[in-house]
C-alpha cells in the first residue's frame, strides 16, 4: 500500500487516504500529549492531514527509511514546528480536503490511553501499535464473516491476546457446540492466520518489506512501559 501511495495515480491516491484514515488517532494523541488542548489538537491534525495529502508527501519516502509511522511523525514534527500560525488560522471546514474523523472517540480514546506522563514519541508509537492491532482484527472477524465463521471468531477472539493460560478452551468449546480438540485446532488456526494478518499489515507501511520484523519489535516494545 505504501508503495501504491508514492505514486501520482487515483489508486495512489486512495491508497494514501486510507492509510491516513487508519493511522490518525496516534497523530492527535501525540499532538495532545504536546501539551495542546483538545480544540487545537483537531485543528492541527486536521490541517496536516490537508497538506499531508494535497502533497503527497509520500513522494518523498526512501526506500532506506520508508516507515510510514516514523515518516508520518517526522512530517508532523515539521508541520508543528513551521505551520503553527497557519494551522491556527485555519477553519475546519474551510474548503481545504479534510478526511473525515471521530474527533469524539478521539478524546475519549485519548483519555484512556496509557500513563499520563508517557513520553509523546512513546505514546505515539504505543497508539500506533493499538491501531495496526485494530485494523488486524477487522481483516480477521471480515475474513470469517465471508466464511460463514463469525460465532467461531466471536468465541476464539480472546484467544488472540490472552496470555497462556488466561483463558479457558472448555468454555470455547462449551459456547460452540465442539469438543476441547476441535477448539485447540480452531485457535490454532485462527492464531496463524491473525500473525499472518499482522505481517501483511504492517508489510503496507514499508517501503521495505525486509524490515517487517525490526518494526515488529519497535512497536511491541513500545507496550513495555
Amino acid at each position: 500500500m505504501i508503495e501504491a501511495g508514492r505514486r501520482a495515480t487515483p489508486q495512489a491516491d486512495q491508497a494514501l487516504d486510507e492509510l491516513c484514515r487508519a493511522y490518525w488517532f496516534p497523530l492527535y494523541a501525540y499532538v495532545r500529549r504536546r501539551g495542546h488542548s483538545k480544540e487545537d489538537a483537531e485543528d492541527l491534525t486536521q490541517a496536516f492531514f490537508a497538506r499531508f495529502l494535497e502533497r503527497n508527501y509520500l513522494e518523498g519516502l526512501s526506500a532506506e527509511r520508508g516507515r510510514f509511522r516514523a515518516f508520518l511523525l517526522a512530517s508532523l514534527k515539521h508541520f508543528l514546528a513551521n505551520e503553527w500560525d497557519r494551522a491556527q488560522r485555519l477553519k475546519r471546514g474551510g474548503g481545504a480536503s479534510h478526511l473525515s474523523l471521530d474527533w469524539q472517540g478521539a478524546e475519549a480514546q485519548f483519555q484512556l490511553a496509557g500513563p499520563a506522563g508517557l513520553n509523546p514519541d512513546r505514546a505515539y508509537d504505543r497508539e500506533w501499535a493499538v491501531a495496526l492491532l485494530g485494523r488486524v482484527v477487522e481483516r480477521l472477524r471480515d475474513e470469517c464473516l465471508a466464511q460463514g465463521k463469525s460465532k467461531q471468531f466471536e468465541a476464539l477472539k480472546v484467544f488472540l491476546t490472552a496470555g497462556k493460560g488466561a483463558t479457558s478452551y472448555t468454555s470455547a468449546s462449551e459456547a460452540l457446540g465442539i469438543d476441547e480438540g476441535a477448539a485447540r485446532t480452531a485457535v490454532h488456526r485462527l492464531r496463524k492466520r491473525y500473525r499472518a494478518l499482522l505481517r501483511d499489515e504492517i508489510g503496507q507501511t514499508l517501503a521495505n518489506p525486509a524490515q517487517t520484523e525490526e518494526e515488529m519489535r519497535v512497536l511491541f516494545g513500545a507496550f513495555a512501559t
